[in-house]
């Protein structure tokens, strides 16, 4: 497949190459010419412009800073609609705006050409080994027809829904991330300050039950099914537990913030009446504001378990 990539920075630039060593012709563009060198000189061919690349391929990838850059490529007076033919496909591996995912595609939908948004998960190393996480909203057909030359940038690519739904899927992932990130900070240095070796308590945590699994796989038990009983451990308890670790807070000096807000969120829960809930029933006040629901089959839950078993 003839393949235009857009975008040649730490995380672009090992995604073209992973593409040209699956066999696949590029043809390459970045505001930034000497970094297509190693491309071009594994058989690249450079364009001048984001629509000079689309005049010659039959589908297009960019990876770029973000929603601004993405609108300039794809939108501008030189950019990809004014290039690509009618049945052609631009898929976005930026973290954009599901906003401006959607206009885009609205965009080129009107010229017959496909969009999917489809941002990627796993850093320089990922992007670089091909073990590459990419989520992928837009056309489901669209997506399968390209799954080959997916598989040749990240070893994890998944549909995720329609045009947007793998930019939101990207913002959740981070979000998550740095949020979590920066609960470990403050929680962390709690531990230091109240005199644990940081070695030492890092061991410890680790193999506790929040430490032995893969961050999102503690939303199977309760959440997402939406079923807090019989519970695994108590609300009431687990109330007990971040007020004993705020108070230590207090005792040694450290801000809690983030922790105090979790524990803002446990009281609520508790005057709710759910003290005899799991633990994670406070979880349902957010559902409960942002007016969704989960209710996820368990069985459902469990099949996606099982396929990420190696049997």
């Amino acid at each position: 497949m003839k393949v235009g990539f857009i975008g040649l920075g730490i995380m672009g630039g090992s995604m073209a190459s992973n593409l040209q060593a699956a066999g696949h012709a590029l043809c390459v563009h970045d505001i930034r010419r000497q970094v297509a060198a190693p491309h071009l000189a594994a058989g690249a061919e450079w364009k001048d412009t984001p629509r000079q690349v689309a005049e010659a391929v039959d589908v297009v990838f960019t990876s770029l800073p973000g929603p601004p850059e993405v609108e300039a490529v794809a939108l501008g007076a030189d950019g990809l609609i004014h290039g690509l033919r009618k049945g052609a496909a631009f898929f976005d591996l930026s973290t954009n705006s599901p906003a401006m995912i959607r206009r885009i595609h609205a965009a080129f939908q009107e010229k017959g050409v496909h969009v999917l948004d489809a941002p990627v998960s796993g850093g320089p190393i990922g992007a670089k080994t091909r073990r590459l996480a990419i989520w992928v909203g837009g056309d489901r057909g669209i997506y399968d027809a390209h799954k080959d030359v997916l598989g040749a940038m990240g070893d994890q690519h998944y549909y995720v829904g329609a045009i947007g739904a793998g930019a939101v899927a990207k913002l959740v992932h981070n979000c998550s991330s740095f949020t979590i990130g920066a609960v470990l900070a403050e929680t962390f240095s709690m531990g230091i300050k109240a005199g644990v070796e940081p070695l030492a308590l890092w061991k410890a945590v680790r193999q506790g039950a929040s430490g032995r699994r893969r961050t999102f796989d503690r939303l199977m038990d309760k959440f997402l099914p939406g079923t807090y009983d019989p519970p695994s451990f108590a609300l009431k308890l687990g109330h007990k537990d971040v007020s004993l670790a705020t108070a230590l807070g207090r005792e040694i000096g450290v801000p809690m913030r983030l922790a105090n807000l979790a524990l803002a969120e446990l009281t609520e829960a508790l005057a709710h009446g759910w003290g005899d809930k799991d633990s994670s029933s406070y979880m349902l006040l957010q559902l409960e504001r942002a007016g969704v629901e989960t209710g996820v089959p368990l069985e459902k839950l469990r099949e996606v378990i099982e396929q990420d078993t190696p049997s």
